[in-house]
């Protein structure tokens, strides 16, 4: 589920439509949160379908680490990419504002966490935008991206969460660990597809 504070606009007809903010939304606050409607497609399921579905499903899902993948029922499927990118998916399996979001900004998340399996131009725009988004970034940058979020997830208890009643009591538990030691922090590496990791070992 997406927080509640958006709205979809239509952008241009090259990046299709964008969720904006309908409200300031303040670093540290929860934007998606997988949810029990949201609909899991696994490998076997994926190899069964046609291409217009596989189309579809590549267009508005992203791959979690078990290699399922997973499309929202709402609005969430149609947050763009940024490689300057204000949420931001964590190891703890939601999303997180990385920083502060105001009203009329449109929400971005960086790709490069969605373990693709081929590279993806990029129109992003940002100051600091890769071109393309690739299989390889989540090795390359990963670091970087758990700098970006550690601060965001110590803000957690200090800003109204509306998702946090989805998040799962294990997870809840694993945040509470994390705030009182930040050593057990959950690294969004956490999300690599594993299959991934092994083939890029083979060769």
């Amino acid at each position: 589920m997406i927080h509640p504070n958006t709205k979809l606009v239509h952008i241009n007809d090259v990046v299709g439509y964008g969720l904006y903010a309908t409200a300031f939304i303040p670093k540290g606050t929860i934007t998606y949160v997988k949810d029990p409607l949201e609909l899991e497609v696994s490998p076997t399921q994926m190899a069964s379908f046609d291409k217009p579905l596989l189309d579809a499903i590549e267009k508005y899902s992203y791959k979690d680490e078990r290699g399922y993948m997973i499309m929202s029922w709402d609005m969430g499927k149609y947050v763009n990419h940024s490689c300057d990118a204000n949420t931001m998916s964590t190891g703890y399996g939601f999303e997180i504002a990385i920083r502060d979001i105001q009203i009329g900004e449109q929400l971005t998340d960086e790709y490069g966490i969605f373990n693709l399996e081929e590279d993806m131009i990029c129109y992003c725009g940002a100051h600091n935008c890769r071109k393309s988004i690739q299989p390889e970034d989540f090795d390359n940058y990963y670091s970087v991206w758990d700098a970006k979020i550690i601060p965001a997830l110590k803000t957690i208890p200090f800003v109204e969460q509306p998702l946090f009643y989805l998040v799962e009591i294990d997870i809840k538990s694993e945040i509470e660990t994390f705030l009182s030691n930040i050593k057990k922090y959950k690294s969004v590496y956490a999300l690599r597809h594993k299959h991934i990791n092994k083939v890029k070992i083979e060769k």
